[in-house]
């Protein structure tokens, strides 16, 4: 089975008198029905448990301060669940409520917990429906916006690609809301800076991702070998005929190397503790020779980590070139930077390992 993660925005789903657009929901459920039916297994990220809260609580903006939000969210998820159950439900095919927060995929246990759970929904032709966990979710964990959400459950399922449906046709050399002739980028191979500044502006009234957010999550995605297309998500059969073969929206080529399960975690789902500085020389050994980061080439240490935290790795500029899961707390750290392997027992009273962070548990950024 080939598999996709597709990822529903708020501003696809909202509705101004509604709170949620029925139709344009039964339509897409329809698509993804059919899409199943091609040999599809499909993933759903869907936004749009705020914007049906705001109706039910009657507020006529996005509520800003976090436990009016969480209060709409918990209103609105029932409506959003509800929708799906109905318009799925139309054509015979079950769906599941998974609601994910930061804290879900930046542990390891509970990042593998949560693909269990999503791998075994699908092996019995289950639709899950992913949203962030807004009833509870703070600033500290959060996914920050469902694109980076989606981006994060296409590498959890190992998909071979995530589809985002925008309310435009894809990423625009310049605003097309501002300017009427702006060019549709059909193809991007590389997600460079040039690309970044490209997409700029932020949010809907009813979402938090713009078309910004959509290229980092895409750039997460790519990098791990998946295909991203970012398509409009108000017309009606776009889904089916991109999946057909037809040239829809933006297409990110995939980058030509797919990491490991374990690889993809430490750089796109742990949450880094901290951040090793280091000498030119380990820099070069890293990112060149492939190596593992050995005590001698730590200049700094920021942060209070744990032996076995993610924590990244910066050049001398601050730009971070890896992330890793260290073999020792960062007080230990402290004392062995600068030093020669040879040393670190004498230091320290005990050597767990030659390498602060073995090359195996190391992912260049």
């Amino acid at each position: 089975m080939k598999r996709l993660v597709v990822k529903i925005g708020s501003n696809i789903l909202a509705d101004d008198r509604e709170g949620l657009n029925m139709k344009r929901i039964s339509a897409i459920a329809s698509e993804i029905v059919e899409i199943k039916g091609m040999g599809y297994e499909v993933v759903v990220v869907s936004s749009g448990a705020v914007a049906a809260g705001m109706k039910k609580l009657g507020l006529t903006e996005k509520p800003k301060e976090i436990k009016l939000k969480q209060a709409a969210a918990a209103v609105g998820q029932s409506s959003l669940m509800w929708a799906y159950e109905k318009s799925f439900g139309e054509h015979n095919t079950k769906v599941a409520q998974i609601l994910l927060t930061r804290d879900d995929l930046s542990h390891r246990r509970r990042y593998i917990n949560s693909k269990n759970t999503l791998m075994t929904l699908l092996s019995y032709g289950i639709v899950p429906i992913v949203n962030e966990n807004d009833t509870v979710v703070t600033d500290e964990i959060k996914f920050g916006d469902n694109d980076n959400l989606a981006a994060l459950v296409a590498i959890l399922t190992e998909a071979e690609r995530l589809i985002i449906l925008s309310d435009v046709d894809g990423l625009y050399k310049e605003d097309p809301r501002i300017h009427a002739e702006a060019e549709l980028v059909q193809l991007v191979e590389e997600i460079t800076q040039s690309i970044e500044r490209q997409a700029g502006g932020s949010g809907s009234a009813v979402g938090t991702g713009g078309m910004s957010s959509k290229v980092q999550a895409a750039k997460k995605a790519t990098s791990h070998g998946i295909a991203v297309n970012i398509i409009n998500g108000r017309k009606k059969g776009l889904l089916v005929s991109l999946l057909r073969g037809k040239e829809q929206g933006t297409f990110f080529r995939p980058g030509e190397a797919r990491l490991s399960d374990r690889k993809g975690w430490i750089a796109h789902g742990s949450r880094a503790a901290g951040t090793l500085v280091l000498d030119d020389g380990a820099v070069k050994a890293i990112l060149q020779m492939g190596r593992s980061l050995l005590p001698s080439g730590v200049a700094a240490v920021t942060g209070d980590f744990e032996a076995g935290d993610p924590v990244y790795c910066a050049d001398a500029r601050g730009k971070r070139i890896a992330k890793g899961l260290t073999n020792y707390a960062a007080v230990d750290v402290r004392k062995i930077l600068g030093r020669q392997t040879a040393e670190i027992e004498t230091v320290l009273g005990f050597k767990y390992s030659d390498e602060i962070i073995h090359r195996d548990n190391l992912v260049l950024l």
